[in-house]
């Protein structure tokens, strides 16, 4: 049975943060090094200087408490989401999920448009009944202490939130990262409950054998990328735990660790202001550091890929599926998806990243409204 539930973290949470914050122990680094080494000295110094002296946490708290927040017990964890039930009664339930490193915070643009459209001057027909969970291990929900929570168990988690808990007999799913896979698991092992499924994601499965010239160029471009920026999978695959001691001790650190991530993955040219604001940004991490879920969060990647991190493969997905292709390296040509999805729409995007939720709102809003349209 699930229990409202608001943010209230203790203040005396807030003063060690900030103590923590103005004692850090910064490294040095290579003269003229930005970027090139890893997160930039000066930017994590700026950061924590803000935190630490600027920064309101108990302002973005009241934003956050403004929405619905639940907390239901499921198969012995409790998962903390927001449930925004839409005033039009043709609203259709959907589920987002967000991926890492994220929070339940990365969708707080898109739950108004999607659960309200006439309020920001879409169609009442385009109406969903919105539920935002966090991920086990991640901001409110609990820290799975057993092996195997995978993005499959999520799934099943997540059908039996929306079906059991929630009492919605069909329902759509939406995510990109582990938000992606979650929805795959959603598609494959509950496709009866499925009205449809929307990624911002999709890595399909690759033969190289049979790639055209212009497959392979993705291709070898997308290998050449994970060679360079793929250091976290493999450590976060194989040794979660010995990143957990560090990242859960010093809040610098683990800012560093987190927004290098979102500098590289979103499509900031290099500058994170020009996507988000510092407030955002450290919404999103204090949320890490005041439930310390870094290193549970990082234990997903070891539950899910074990010691091989790579994509797994899955079978051919018989939902109605639809795809907006965001700015990053991930992005495949469609041919290469259309053998694994139900593929009923595909959308080239002009602008956004890893993160469109928070970086192109207007238009994953708008994708997800058309892809569902038809299938209402």
């Amino acid at each position: 049975m699930a229990t409202p539930f608001q943010i209230d973290v203790p203040e005396e949470t807030l003063i060690d943060l900030r103590r923590r914050l103005r004692d850090t122990r910064f490294p040095d680094e290579v003269e003229g090094a930005g970027w090139d080494y890893g997160t930039s000295l000066s930017f994590t110094r700026e950061l924590a200087e803000y935190w630490a002296e600027t920064y309101d946490w108990r302002k973005h708290e009241r934003f956050l408490n403004g929405f619905p927040q639940y907390r239901a017990n499921i198969d012995g964890l409790h998962i903390h989401y927001i449930h925004v039930k839409s005033v039009e009664p043709v609203a259709l339930p959907l589920v987002l999920t967000h991926g890492w490193p994220s929070s339940f915070y990365e969708m707080h643009k898109v739950i108004g448009p999607l659960s309200d459209p006439v309020r920001f001057g879409g169609d009442p027909v385009d109406a969903f009944d919105v539920v935002v969970p966090s991920l086990p291990g991640y901001g409110f929900s609990d820290r799975p202490k057993r092996r195997g929570v995978d993005t499959n168990f999520i799934a099943d988690l997540w059908a039996k939130l929306m079906v059991e808990e929630l009492g919605y007999s069909r329902f759509g799913s939406q995510g990109g990262d582990w938000g992606a896979a979650v929805t795959t698991g959603l598609a494959t092992r509950h496709a009866s409950r499925m009205i449809g499924v929307h990624y911002n994601m999709v890595v399909p499965p690759v033969d190289e054998a049979t790639l055209t010239d212009e497959q392979r160029e993705w291709w070898e471009s997308l290998k050449a990328y994970r060679a360079r920026e793929w250091g976290y999978v493999h450590q976060q695959s194989t040794k979660p735990q010995s990143l957990s001691f560090g990242l859960n001790d010093s809040p610098a650190g683990l800012a560093a660790w987190i927004l290098e991530k979102w500098r590289t993955w979103s499509d900031c040219g290099g500058d994170l202001e020009r996507s988000y604001t510092k407030d955002e940004l450290l919404t999103l991490v204090t949320i890490y550091w005041v439930t310390e879920t870094i290193g549970s969060s990082l234990r997903l990647y070891y539950e899910t890929f074990g010691s091989a991190p790579v994509p797994p493969v899955y079978p051919r997905i018989e939902v109605p599926t639809g795809v907006a292709v965001f700015n990053e390296a991930n992005r495949p040509p469609r041919e290469l998806a259309e053998p694994y999805f139900d593929l009923r729409r595909w959308t080239d995007m002009e602008r956004g990243g890893h993160f469109p939720a928070m970086e192109n709102p207007e238009g994953l809003v708008n994708e997800v409204r058309e892809f569902f349209r038809p299938l209402r």
